[in-house]
């Protein structure tokens, strides 16, 4: 598809079926997982199979609009959070949304490792959401809600690893991650009795730990961090 083509708007009808298609496609991977096909994905939307590859010409396409979509979510729900009267209040609504969110399309967000660092879109979209994660986090700092040496940065990995932590039970529990969510918020108000012993994440900065990013190299965000052993991991 030329580059005219897609900034052109959609025709109504072609822009319906493309939200029925993101809307199943998204349920259908939520239920069934990323190895749900495109043929169960069409027959869910009520539209043919060619429809679908007209709007996205490779699986691939499709999952990043839904993560787009999901990035988008979270960046409005983060949005409309940003003048509230409470600043912590609002931090903690705010990452609640976004574990919850991961907690329910384990599938879709193991299916972003995959796709993210080749795709422009994503990439934009994990920037907004780790742009007004900075904004709730300084406010709530401000105010005194949270340490004064804690950054969005350290808040988005943090909930990486809340959702991490309550995975492996989520079948028995499907609830647990509150738990691990309330601990770690608990650690946020603590007092700084002692400062941080390392310095914030940067989650723009090279994951060499040099400060400079190679040629073409993008640095991990909420989307994708890299392990001591240098492996891709989702959120």
């Amino acid at each position: 598809m030329s580059a005219a083509s897609q900034s052109r708007p959609l025709r109504a009808d072609a822009a319906r079926n493309r939200q029925l298609l993101l809307d199943a496609a998204a349920m259908i991977f939520a239920e069934h997982g990323m190895q749900a096909s495109v043929a169960q994905i069409a027959r869910q939307a009520g539209i043919a199979k060619g429809t679908v590859f007209r709007h996205f010409p490779t699986k691939d396409d499709l999952v990043a609009a839904i993560v787009c979509d999901q990035l988008d979510y979270l960046s409005a729900a983060g949005t409309a959070l940003s003048d509230a009267a409470d600043p912590t209040a609002a931090l903690l609504e705010f990452m609640t949304s976004v574990v919850e969110l991961q907690t329910r399309d384990r599938s879709l967000c193991q299916a972003a490792v995959g796709i993210f660092q080749d795709n422009q879109e994503i990439q934009a979209c994990a920037d907004r959401l780790t742009k007004i994660t900075e904004i709730l986090t300084e406010r709530a700092r401000l105010q005194g809600g949270i340490r004064g040496d804690v950054t969005g940065q350290d808040v988005i990995l943090l909930l990486r690893g809340v959702y991490q932590a309550a995975a492996p039970l989520s079948d028995r529990q499907p609830t647990l991650w509150r738990r691990f969510l309330a601990v770690v918020f608990e650690g946020l108000r603590s007092p700084a009795a002692y400062p941080l012993p390392l310095p914030a994440p940067d989650l723009f900065r090279s994951p060499l730990g040099d400060g400079q990013s190679p040629p073409g190299a993008r640095a991990p965000t909420s989307l994708q961090i890299r392990d001591d052993r240098g492996n891709s991991e989702e959120p």
